[in-house]
């Protein structure tokens, strides 16, 4: 009978820290990417350029902030909330770009913990831009709104991503530049 009752305690204890685990947050990664008609020089001239970010969806503005050898720029996004982001590596030899957000609107951007690189390959006679994203989901803590867990804040960031992506596309193509 000790026996039957040390199992059925263990088979609780391994239930129970299993739903737990199911309510902590996890380290999201995302990767999407777009070919661009465009040479990778010419695509690499708006990606490499930070404080041109009207390709990005939801963005109005950006203006640079920061020192020379950290800089951060300020994303004001269409309804006036923010993203500060800090550029943590831009490689124009490697074309690629890589930041963090140091400050966003859950609302806006269901992620935090929020790092990113953009890379511009060659891909024949196109350019390939490809987004790495890796965050956690909006809310941190356990049982998250339906709109900030993981599963959720990944499909809302992956969206995001994406069109951000497309926009790109379509000003490259539609500009001839």
């Amino acid at each position: 009978m000790k026996r039957i009752a040390l199992l059925a305690a263990a088979a609780l204890a391994v239930t129970t820290l299993g739903a737990e685990a199911q309510h902590a947050p996890t380290r999201r990664k995302i990767v999407e990417s777009v070919t661009i008609d465009a040479s990778p020089d010419k695509v690499w001239a708006v990606v490499g350029n930070p404080a041109d970010a009207g390709w990005i969806e939801n963005v109005a503005r950006a203006e640079r902030q920061g020192s020379a050898d950290k800089p951060v720029f300020r994303l004001t996004l269409k309804n006036g909330h923010a993203i500060v982001e800090e550029s943590r590596k831009l490689d124009a030899e490697h074309r690629s770009f890589a930041y963090y957000l140091l400050e966003n609107d859950v609302a806006d951007l269901p992620a935090k913990d929020y790092s990113a690189t953009i890379s511009v390959r060659p891909e024949g006679e196109h350019a390939r831009v490809e987004w790495r994203a890796a965050f956690y989901r909006g809310h941190p803590n356990s049982d998250p709104p339906p709109e900030l867990n993981d599963e959720n804040s990944e499909k809302a960031v992956r969206a995001w991503v994406h069109a951000s992506l497309e926009k790109l596309k379509a000003r490259l193509e539609k500009s001839g530049s």
